[in-house]
């Protein structure tokens, strides 16, 4: 022990103070413990807590029923982003290249982006009904626009040198698009699929709240008004899992792939 403590203390020094690993892990402790206590010694029984988390954590894993409903929610999630990816893609790089495709959908796609989820709700239920494909509307609604902008804002920076040699070789439009535009709007549009990501799980659990169908939005929903906290508590760890996980990834492909495009 005092070997460890010593050889910590060592490295330490060496870096001029704690790692940023030790920071973070200081941290968490004293949020979770300051959680625990407070729950204790104000909050009833029944509200979620750390130890209470910890105990229904690994049952409600490996439960078959929640595990259902955790896949219909990452199902929607992942084909909703696969549409939107296609769809904003497709209208960002003619908003990016074509003035009039700009001119015709760019106020429209930014008041779109900019609406609340929720207030369109009520349409889409009038629309699709009370099943799963409301649940996939709202996903592609709330990641379809942030992909279309970013594209535009990527085909916009494309360097007009990139396009004049592709015509002077005589490129056809689609070589142009797949060879050049796409591969130099890499980056604006994983920026894009990183932010779609966020809103697409949003999306998809407000639309369960709203609609009341099978999924993880649903289960925090229900078990919250069973006032069993806990085990909601164990779905938002999955949905926080799911969304850190989605972000770590693009984040290893930006640097693995394209470390000329951003640092860190």
């Amino acid at each position: 022990m005092t070997t460890a403590l010593a050889s910590l203390a060592v490295a330490q020094d060496r870096q001029g103070g704690p790692s940023p690993l030790a920071l973070k892990a200081g941290a968490g402790i004293v949020l979770f413990a300051l959680w625990e206590i407070t729950v204790r010694a104000l909050a009833p029984e029944y509200v979620a807590r750390p130890s209470g988390i910890a105990k229904v954590f690994f049952s409600v894993l490996t439960d078959a029923g929640f595990l259902e409903v955790a896949a219909a929610t990452l199902r929607a999630v992942v084909q909703g982003l696969a549409i939107s990816v296609v769809a904003g893609t497709a209208v960002g790089l003619m908003m990016g290249r074509v003035s009039v495709v700009e001119h015709g959908l760019r106020y429209y796609v930014n008041s779109l982006f900019a609406t609340p989820m929720v207030a369109i709700l009520p349409l889409v239920t009038l629309w699709f009904g009370y099943s799963a494909d409301t649940r996939l509307a709202v996903v592609v609604f709330a990641s379809f626009f942030s992909l279309a902008i970013n594209a535009a804002d990527g085909a916009r920076s494309v360097p007009p040198e990139f396009l004049e040699v592709a015509r002077s070789f005589r490129a056809r439009p689609l070589s142009t698009i797949f060879d050049v535009l796409l591969p130099s709007s890499l980056p604006y549009l994983l920026a894009g699929l990183r932010l779609a990501a966020g809103r697409a799980l949003v999306g998809a659990v407000v639309a369960e709240f709203f609609v009341s169908i099978p999924g993880l939005g649903y289960y925090i929903l229900y078990n919250s008004r069973a006032f069993k906290h806990n085990e909601a508590f164990v779905a938002v760890i999955v949905l926080v899992a799911a969304g850190v996980g989605f972000e770590a990834s693009i984040k290893w492909l930006m640097r693995r792939y394209m470390p000329w495009s951003r640092r860190g």
